[in-house]
């Protein structure tokens, strides 16, 4: 069924949401193909949002609080559209006995090919091919060549290991950074947070693929740009506040760095009369390193698998990306 009013209610709810301009029509629709003996219906305003809640034993979008699942008598999956659930209110699907699953891995192919892509613009120079174009110069410029180099990857989550798996035709070497290293990776080293200057020592690329977190937040300041080498590239997927925005202004002033390409920034959205427009060595992305026309088909594929986990077992629990 289409993303239109349910006149009854639908054992699959999907709430308001708007994600990379995509309709939501689109998340009912891929429901609906993978779970084909179950209604699946569209709350389209908050009216409906209320008058449906009750009867939907599976819930997705973006948000849901308290008052609404306290209304939610049937409910037993929330499916947040969000890698990221800090902003729900956990400890009360716990006492409801609701289980939630994030959308963890629904960015990992797109914003994998964004940090390769990013790494080939300044491999191969394309930010200077492109102002000679500007200027119409036919004139040959030095350009680098990207096997041989080593890459490190900060964070070694979905993103991070896509990140490593699309280099893997590049002949990289690779180094991964993670919270608990003795976890091992894809990467051919690993280092811990506390050792992120040691990982960064030989990169020519540094990609930014981790959570903000306590751990995380300035995780690359002065210290880490003064041991990187001076031709390296800063790749920033991740959150600006991974990055200590004056220390890497500065980097780039000295010419510490080769160069940066921010798909986030700290503050965001970059202030126009910010410094770090002015580097022709920075490329920025007003965050859309995460744009992908398939994400409510890879959010669906979540749910999906939830249900049918949950279903083989007999219980809401041990679900694929289950956070609750």
């Amino acid at each position: 069924m289409t993303a239109e009013s349910t006149p009854d209610a639908p054992e699959v709810l999907v709430l308001r949401q708007n994600i990379h301009g995509i309709p939501p029509s689109e998340y009912v629709d891929a429901l609906a193909e993978r779970l084909p003996d179950r209604e699946v219906g569209y709350a389209a305003t908050p009216d409906e949002e209320r008058e449906l809640l009750p009867g939907a034993r599976v819930v997705a979008g973006f948000s849901i609080d308290e008052a609404d699942l306290d209304r939610a008598e049937n409910l037993e999956l929330f499916a947040c559209s969000f890698a990221g659930v800090d902003h729900l209110p956990l400890d009360a699907f716990r006492e409801h006995g609701v289980a939630v699953t994030n959308a963890s891995g629904v960015h990992g192919p797109n914003i994998g090919e964004y940090a390769v892509g990013a790494i080939l613009t300044f491999t191969r120079e394309f930010l200077e091919s492109r102002r000679r174009q500007r200027r119409r110069e036919w004139r040959s410029h030095r350009t680098g060549e990207l096997a041989g180099s080593t890459v490190a990857v900060v964070g070694m989550g979905p993103i991070g290991e896509s990140v490593v798996q699309r280099l893997g035709g590049f002949d990289v070497d690779t180094v991964g950074v993670r919270y608990t290293p003795e976890k091992g990776g894809p990467t051919d080293e690993v280092y811990g947070y506390e050792d992120i200057a040691e990982a960064v020592a030989d990169a020519a690329y540094v990609v930014l693929a981790c959570p903000l977190t306590d751990a995380t937040e300035h995780l690359i300041d002065e210290a880490v740009f003064e041991t990187m080498p001076t031709d390296a590239v800063l790749v920033n997927a991740a959150r600006g506040g991974v990055v200590h925005t004056g220390d890497l202004v500065d980097a780039l002033r000295s010419n510490s760095i080769r160069g940066a390409a921010l798909d986030v920034t700290d503050p965001e959205p970059l202030p126009e009369d910010h410094e770090l427009w002015t580097f022709e060595n920075v490329l920025i992305t007003p965050h859309n390193a995460g744009h992908t026309p398939k994400y409510f088909q890879r959010l669906a594929d979540i749910v999906a698998e939830a249900v049918a986990s949950a279903e083989e077992r007999g219980e809401w629990k041990g679900l694929p990306n289950q956070v609750v």
